[in-house]
Protein backbone atom coordinates (compact mmCIF):
# COMPACT_ATOMS: atom_id res chain seq x y z
CA UNK A 1 0.00 0.00 0.00
CA UNK A 2 1.40 3.39 -0.99
CA UNK A 3 1.23 6.64 0.94
CA UNK A 4 2.22 10.13 -0.13
CA UNK A 5 5.36 11.54 1.51
CA UNK A 6 4.48 13.01 4.89
CA UNK A 7 1.05 11.30 4.98
CA UNK A 8 1.85 8.75 7.66
CA UNK A 9 1.58 10.98 10.73
CA UNK A 10 -1.87 12.35 9.86
CA UNK A 11 -3.14 8.93 8.78
CA UNK A 12 -1.97 7.37 12.04
CA UNK A 13 -3.69 10.06 14.09
CA UNK A 14 -6.95 9.51 12.21
CA UNK A 15 -6.71 5.72 12.51
CA UNK A 16 -6.09 5.81 16.24
CA UNK A 17 -9.14 7.99 16.87
CA UNK A 18 -11.65 5.93 14.87
CA UNK A 19 -15.01 5.04 16.42
CA UNK A 20 -14.37 1.34 15.73
CA UNK A 21 -11.51 1.41 18.22
CA UNK A 22 -13.64 3.10 20.85
CA UNK A 23 -16.24 0.34 20.45
CA UNK A 24 -13.59 -2.36 20.84
CA UNK A 25 -12.52 -0.76 24.11
CA UNK A 26 -15.89 -1.80 25.54
CA UNK A 27 -14.29 -5.26 25.76
CA UNK A 28 -12.59 -3.87 28.87
CA UNK A 29 -15.93 -4.32 30.66
CA UNK A 30 -15.79 -8.06 29.94
CA UNK A 31 -12.13 -8.17 30.95
CA UNK A 32 -12.98 -6.63 34.33
CA UNK A 33 -15.94 -8.97 34.83
CA UNK A 34 -14.32 -12.27 33.84
CA UNK A 35 -10.58 -11.64 34.11
CA UNK A 36 -7.78 -13.01 31.98
CA UNK A 37 -8.82 -16.61 32.63
CA UNK A 38 -12.27 -18.17 32.99
CA UNK A 39 -12.57 -21.29 35.13
CA UNK A 40 -15.41 -23.63 35.92
CA UNK A 41 -16.11 -27.15 37.13
CA UNK A 42 -18.41 -29.61 35.40
CA UNK A 43 -18.81 -33.30 36.25
CA UNK A 44 -15.87 -33.04 38.60
CA UNK A 45 -13.49 -31.65 35.95
CA UNK A 46 -12.09 -28.14 35.93
CA UNK A 47 -12.29 -26.20 32.66
CA UNK A 48 -9.92 -23.27 32.12
CA UNK A 49 -10.06 -20.91 29.15
CA UNK A 50 -7.75 -17.99 28.46
CA UNK A 51 -9.85 -15.01 27.38
CA UNK A 52 -9.05 -12.64 24.53
CA UNK A 53 -8.94 -15.08 21.60
CA UNK A 54 -11.14 -15.30 18.51
CA UNK A 55 -12.78 -18.40 19.99
CA UNK A 56 -12.81 -20.20 23.33
CA UNK A 57 -10.73 -23.39 23.19
CA UNK A 58 -11.91 -26.24 25.44
CA UNK A 59 -9.46 -29.12 25.79
CA UNK A 60 -11.04 -32.49 24.97
CA UNK A 61 -9.98 -35.76 26.62
CA UNK A 62 -8.12 -36.87 23.47
CA UNK A 63 -5.96 -33.70 23.50
CA UNK A 64 -7.84 -31.93 20.72
CA UNK A 65 -9.95 -28.81 21.23
CA UNK A 66 -13.60 -27.89 20.96
CA UNK A 67 -13.90 -24.25 19.81
CA UNK A 68 -16.78 -21.91 20.64
CA UNK A 69 -17.34 -18.43 19.18
CA UNK A 70 -20.20 -15.98 18.67
CA UNK A 71 -20.87 -12.84 16.64
CA UNK A 72 -23.66 -10.26 16.53
CA UNK A 73 -24.63 -8.02 13.62
CA UNK A 74 -25.35 -4.34 14.24
CA UNK A 75 -29.00 -3.36 13.74
CA UNK A 76 -28.11 -0.63 11.21
CA UNK A 77 -26.18 -3.17 9.12
CA UNK A 78 -29.10 -5.63 9.22
CA UNK A 79 -31.52 -2.89 8.15
CA UNK A 80 -29.32 -1.67 5.30
CA UNK A 81 -28.36 -5.08 3.87
CA UNK A 82 -30.41 -7.91 5.41
CA UNK A 83 -29.23 -10.67 3.08
CA UNK A 84 -25.54 -9.88 3.53
CA UNK A 85 -25.89 -9.42 7.28
CA UNK A 86 -27.31 -12.95 7.48
CA UNK A 87 -24.46 -14.22 5.30
CA UNK A 88 -21.92 -12.45 7.50
CA UNK A 89 -23.43 -13.87 10.69
CA UNK A 90 -22.23 -17.28 9.49
CA UNK A 91 -19.10 -16.19 7.60
CA UNK A 92 -17.44 -14.25 10.43
CA UNK A 93 -18.00 -17.13 12.83
CA UNK A 94 -16.41 -19.55 10.37
CA UNK A 95 -13.46 -17.15 10.08
CA UNK A 96 -13.08 -17.03 13.87
CA UNK A 97 -12.79 -20.82 13.99
CA UNK A 98 -10.20 -20.84 11.18
CA UNK A 99 -8.25 -18.09 12.94
CA UNK A 100 -7.85 -20.45 15.91
CA UNK A 101 -6.53 -23.24 13.69
CA UNK A 102 -9.87 -25.03 13.67
CA UNK A 103 -12.48 -26.44 11.34
CA UNK A 104 -16.13 -25.34 11.71
CA UNK A 105 -18.75 -27.86 12.78
CA UNK A 106 -22.18 -26.23 13.24
CA UNK A 107 -23.92 -22.87 13.83
CA UNK A 108 -26.90 -21.78 15.92
CA UNK A 109 -28.58 -18.41 15.59
CA UNK A 110 -30.55 -15.91 17.67
CA UNK A 111 -32.98 -13.90 15.52
CA UNK A 112 -35.15 -11.07 16.82
CA UNK A 113 -37.66 -10.46 14.05
CA UNK A 114 -38.59 -6.81 13.93
CA UNK A 115 -39.26 -4.54 10.98
CA UNK A 116 -37.50 -5.08 7.67
CA UNK A 117 -36.91 -7.87 5.18
CA UNK A 118 -36.61 -10.64 7.75
CA UNK A 119 -36.70 -13.48 5.27
CA UNK A 120 -33.67 -11.98 3.52
CA UNK A 121 -31.65 -12.38 6.72
CA UNK A 122 -32.49 -16.08 6.79
CA UNK A 123 -31.77 -16.44 3.07
CA UNK A 124 -28.31 -14.96 3.64
CA UNK A 125 -27.61 -17.35 6.49
CA UNK A 126 -28.73 -20.30 4.38
CA UNK A 127 -26.50 -19.19 1.49
CA UNK A 128 -23.43 -18.94 3.73
CA UNK A 129 -24.26 -22.26 5.38
CA UNK A 130 -24.30 -23.95 1.96
CA UNK A 131 -21.18 -22.11 0.76
CA UNK A 132 -19.00 -22.98 3.74
CA UNK A 133 -20.53 -26.39 4.35
CA UNK A 134 -21.49 -25.57 7.93
CA UNK A 135 -25.07 -26.44 8.94
CA UNK A 136 -27.32 -24.13 10.95
CA UNK A 137 -28.64 -26.66 13.46
CA UNK A 138 -30.90 -24.60 15.71
CA UNK A 139 -31.24 -21.40 17.68
CA UNK A 140 -33.89 -19.01 18.92
CA UNK A 141 -36.38 -16.87 17.00
CA UNK A 142 -38.82 -14.36 18.42
CA UNK A 143 -40.84 -11.32 17.31
CA UNK A 144 -39.90 -7.88 18.66
CA UNK A 145 -40.78 -4.27 18.03
CA UNK A 146 -38.23 -2.15 16.24
CA UNK A 147 -35.40 -3.30 13.97
CA UNK A 148 -34.47 -6.89 13.24
CA UNK A 149 -31.37 -8.11 15.08
CA UNK A 150 -29.31 -11.24 14.59
CA UNK A 151 -26.49 -13.04 16.36
CA UNK A 152 -24.98 -16.46 15.76
CA UNK A 153 -22.68 -18.85 17.58
CA UNK A 154 -20.48 -21.62 16.22
CA UNK A 155 -18.76 -24.76 17.42
CA UNK A 156 -15.62 -26.08 15.77
CA UNK A 157 -12.76 -28.49 16.37
CA UNK A 158 -8.98 -28.14 16.29
CA UNK A 159 -5.97 -30.41 16.73
CA UNK A 160 -3.48 -27.58 17.37
CA UNK A 161 -4.25 -23.95 18.07
CA UNK A 162 -3.42 -20.55 16.63
CA UNK A 163 -3.75 -18.21 19.60
CA UNK A 164 -3.59 -14.51 20.44
CA UNK A 165 -1.21 -14.78 23.39
CA UNK A 166 1.68 -16.63 21.74
CA UNK A 167 3.36 -13.91 19.64
CA UNK A 168 6.98 -13.33 20.68
CA UNK A 169 9.65 -10.68 19.94
CA UNK A 170 11.65 -11.47 16.82
CA UNK A 171 8.79 -13.14 14.99
CA UNK A 172 7.71 -11.75 11.62
CA UNK A 173 4.22 -10.45 10.93
CA UNK A 174 2.43 -11.83 7.88
CA UNK A 175 -0.74 -10.33 6.42
CA UNK A 176 -2.83 -12.69 4.25
CA UNK A 177 -5.77 -11.08 2.43
CA UNK A 178 -7.99 -12.15 -0.45
CA UNK A 179 -7.91 -9.08 -2.69
CA UNK A 180 -10.23 -10.46 -5.39
CA UNK A 181 -13.27 -8.59 -4.18
CA UNK A 182 -15.02 -5.24 -4.00
CA UNK A 183 -16.43 -3.05 -1.28
CA UNK A 184 -20.00 -4.07 -0.48
CA UNK A 185 -20.43 -0.91 1.58
CA UNK A 186 -18.16 1.64 3.23
CA UNK A 187 -16.24 -0.92 5.26
CA UNK A 188 -17.03 -4.50 4.12
CA UNK A 189 -14.60 -5.75 1.46
CA UNK A 190 -16.43 -8.75 0.02
CA UNK A 191 -14.35 -11.45 -1.64
CA UNK A 192 -16.73 -14.26 -0.67
CA UNK A 193 -20.17 -14.10 -2.28
CA UNK A 194 -18.86 -14.25 -5.86
CA UNK A 195 -16.23 -16.93 -5.24
CA UNK A 196 -16.62 -20.68 -5.68
CA UNK A 197 -17.45 -22.54 -2.45
CA UNK A 198 -14.57 -24.98 -3.03
CA UNK A 199 -12.13 -22.07 -3.23
CA UNK A 200 -13.38 -20.47 -0.02
CA UNK A 201 -13.28 -23.74 1.88
CA UNK A 202 -9.72 -24.48 0.71
CA UNK A 203 -8.57 -21.02 1.76
CA UNK A 204 -10.03 -21.48 5.25
CA UNK A 205 -8.64 -25.02 5.55
CA UNK A 206 -5.14 -23.62 5.11
CA UNK A 207 -5.20 -22.14 8.63
CA UNK A 208 -5.63 -25.46 10.50
CA UNK A 209 -3.10 -27.04 8.15
CA UNK A 210 -0.53 -24.39 9.09
CA UNK A 211 -1.36 -24.82 12.77
CA UNK A 212 -0.99 -28.59 12.61
CA UNK A 213 2.36 -28.24 10.84
CA UNK A 214 3.63 -26.11 13.74
CA UNK A 215 4.54 -23.22 11.46
CA UNK A 216 1.85 -20.84 12.79
CA UNK A 217 0.97 -20.59 16.49
CA UNK A 218 -0.08 -16.92 16.83
CA UNK A 219 -2.57 -14.83 14.88
CA UNK A 220 -6.04 -13.32 14.49
CA UNK A 221 -8.55 -12.71 11.74
CA UNK A 222 -9.00 -9.06 10.81
CA UNK A 223 -12.14 -7.69 12.45
CA UNK A 224 -14.05 -4.44 12.18
CA UNK A 225 -11.20 -2.84 14.12
CA UNK A 226 -9.26 -2.97 10.83
CA UNK A 227 -5.74 -4.26 10.31
CA UNK A 228 -4.10 -1.99 12.90
CA UNK A 229 -6.76 -2.49 15.56
CA UNK A 230 -6.74 -6.26 15.09
CA UNK A 231 -2.97 -6.39 15.32
CA UNK A 232 -3.18 -4.28 18.47
CA UNK A 233 -5.41 -6.91 20.11
CA UNK A 234 -2.92 -9.64 19.19
CA UNK A 235 -0.02 -7.64 20.62
CA UNK A 236 -1.85 -6.77 23.82
CA UNK A 237 -2.80 -10.39 24.49
CA UNK A 238 0.81 -11.46 23.96
CA UNK A 239 2.34 -8.64 26.00
CA UNK A 240 4.48 -7.45 23.07
CA UNK A 241 4.62 -4.69 20.45
CA UNK A 242 5.34 -4.45 16.74
CA UNK A 243 6.53 -2.38 13.81
CA UNK A 244 3.98 -2.58 10.97
CA UNK A 245 5.21 -1.58 7.50
CA UNK A 246 2.22 -0.17 5.64
CA UNK A 247 4.23 -0.08 2.44
CA UNK A 248 4.37 -3.88 2.45
CA UNK A 249 0.70 -4.42 3.27
CA UNK A 250 -1.27 -6.14 0.48
CA UNK A 251 -3.99 -3.84 -0.83
CA UNK A 252 -6.19 -3.38 -3.90
CA UNK A 253 -4.79 -1.02 -6.48
CA UNK A 254 -5.55 2.69 -6.00
CA UNK A 255 -7.46 2.10 -2.76
CA UNK A 256 -7.73 4.96 -0.28
CA UNK A 257 -5.30 4.10 2.57
CA UNK A 258 -7.71 5.15 5.34
CA UNK A 259 -10.54 3.12 3.84
CA UNK A 260 -8.35 0.05 3.44
CA UNK A 261 -6.86 0.19 6.92
CA UNK A 262 -10.36 0.43 8.44
CA UNK A 263 -11.87 -2.19 6.12
CA UNK A 264 -13.45 -5.44 7.28
CA UNK A 265 -12.30 -7.93 4.61
CA UNK A 266 -14.16 -11.22 4.20
CA UNK A 267 -10.83 -13.09 4.28
CA UNK A 268 -7.91 -11.48 6.10
CA UNK A 269 -5.54 -12.73 8.78
CA UNK A 270 -2.51 -11.31 10.57
CA UNK A 271 -0.07 -13.93 11.82
CA UNK A 272 3.15 -13.91 13.85
CA UNK A 273 5.60 -16.60 12.68
CA UNK A 274 9.20 -17.55 13.26
CA UNK A 275 11.43 -16.15 10.48
CA UNK A 276 12.37 -19.59 9.13
CA UNK A 277 8.70 -20.34 8.40
CA UNK A 278 7.75 -17.04 6.75
CA UNK A 279 8.40 -18.03 3.12
CA UNK A 280 6.52 -21.33 3.47
CA UNK A 281 3.51 -19.63 5.08
CA UNK A 282 3.33 -16.90 2.42
CA UNK A 283 3.69 -19.46 -0.37
CA UNK A 284 0.85 -21.49 1.11
CA UNK A 285 -1.54 -18.56 0.95
CA UNK A 286 -0.40 -17.52 -2.51
CA UNK A 287 -1.03 -21.04 -3.81
CA UNK A 288 -4.68 -20.42 -2.86
CA UNK A 289 -4.75 -17.04 -4.65
CA UNK A 290 -4.49 -15.10 -1.39
CA UNK A 291 -2.11 -12.13 -1.27
CA UNK A 292 0.42 -12.65 1.52
CA UNK A 293 3.49 -10.70 2.61
CA UNK A 294 5.79 -10.07 5.55
CA UNK A 295 4.59 -6.71 6.85
CA UNK A 296 6.58 -6.18 10.02
CA UNK A 297 8.17 -7.61 13.11
CA UNK A 298 7.12 -8.33 16.69
CA UNK A 299 9.07 -6.26 19.24
CA UNK A 300 9.54 -6.43 23.00
CA UNK A 301 8.37 -2.88 23.69
CA UNK A 302 4.57 -2.81 24.06
CA UNK A 303 3.95 -0.23 21.36
CA UNK A 304 2.50 -0.49 17.86
CA UNK A 305 4.50 1.70 15.52
CA UNK A 306 3.47 2.23 11.89
CA UNK A 307 6.09 2.67 9.20
CA UNK A 308 6.21 3.72 5.57
CA UNK A 309 9.61 4.10 3.97
CA UNK A 310 11.73 6.02 6.47
CA UNK A 311 8.73 7.53 8.26
CA UNK A 312 7.54 6.26 11.65
CA UNK A 313 4.43 7.08 13.73
CA UNK A 314 3.19 5.74 17.06
CA UNK A 315 -0.25 4.16 16.75
CA UNK A 316 -0.68 3.22 20.42
CA UNK A 317 1.40 2.66 23.54
CA UNK A 318 -0.18 -0.35 25.26
CA UNK A 319 1.88 0.21 28.38
CA UNK A 320 0.12 3.48 29.13
CA UNK A 321 -3.13 2.91 27.21
CA UNK A 322 -4.50 -0.67 27.36
CA UNK A 323 -6.94 -1.55 24.61
CA UNK A 324 -9.22 -4.51 25.43
CA UNK A 325 -7.89 -5.25 28.90
CA UNK A 326 -6.94 -8.83 27.97
CA UNK A 327 -3.24 -8.08 28.18
CA UNK A 328 -0.03 -9.78 29.17
CA UNK A 329 1.83 -12.86 28.04
CA UNK A 330 1.14 -16.15 29.84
Amino acid sequence: MRLAPGQLAGLTLELSSRAELELKQDIQLAAKAFGRTSRGTWSGETTEVLNGDDAAALRAPDGSYVLLAAEGMRADFVAADPWFSGYCAVMVNVSDIAAMGGRPWAVVDVLFLGSGANERVLEGMQAASATFGVPVVGGHTTRVEGPTQIAAAIVGRARRLIESHTARPGQLLIAAIDLRGTFRNRSCFNAATTAAPEQLRAQLALLPELAESGRVRAGKDVSNAGMCGTLLMLLEASGVGALLDLGALPAPSAVDPLRWLTAFPSYAFVLAVDPEHADHVCDGFRSHDVAAAVVGEVTAERRLVLAHGQERALYRDLESAPFTGFGGAV
